[in-house]
């Protein structure tokens, strides 16, 4: 089992959203760095955990955890010139940006702020992409040493 950090704007999607989903579980589209993309396409696989993170907010936070329900299939909405993820070099026969489907877990109560981390100052999290200046990587990897330190925050 592998550990990410998945982040999202939540007014583009939030960690309520995907509690309202049917089943708790959604496509996580619209990744467009290709770091990020080859993360989900090579390395993601269904029960992989995820730490999921409100960013472009304040306070920015962990807000809880879910899981990867679905390893990673063409996201189809760099198909659709309608969709603001659109991407006119991406075709079917060749997928550039691919999506996996992400599953409600549980909630961190309160959720984790990144202020918080910071202020840890714990040797595990000292590499943490998250925590590493201009990293705005959307798709993170995580180790389970920082796995284990964050959830520890909330037993």
């Amino acid at each position: 089992m592998k550990y990410w950090l998945m982040k999202t704007e939540p007014n583009v999607f939030s960690w309520d959203d995907l509690q309202k989903m049917p089943g708790q579980t959604t496509p996580w589209e619209g990744v467009r760095n290709y770091q990020a993309r080859n993360f989900m396409r090579d390395e993601m696989k269904i029960g992989d955990r995820i730490l999921f993170y409100h960013s472009n907010i304040k306070p920015q936070s962990i807000m809880g955890i879910a899981t990867i329900a679905r390893e990673a299939y063409p996201d189809l909405f760099a198909f659709d010139p309608s969709s603001p993820y659109y991407d006119s070099k991406s075709n079917p026969e060749a997928p550039r940006w691919m999506m996996v489907d992400v599953q409600f877990e549980s909630a961190f109560d309160p959720p984790i702020t990144l202020d918080e981390l910071k202020a840890l100052r714990s040797p595990e999290l000292e590499d943490m992409m998250l925590l590493q200046k201009g990293c705005r990587l959307s798709v993170q990897p995580v180790t389970a040493g920082q796995w284990q330190t964050v959830c520890n925050l909330r037993p």
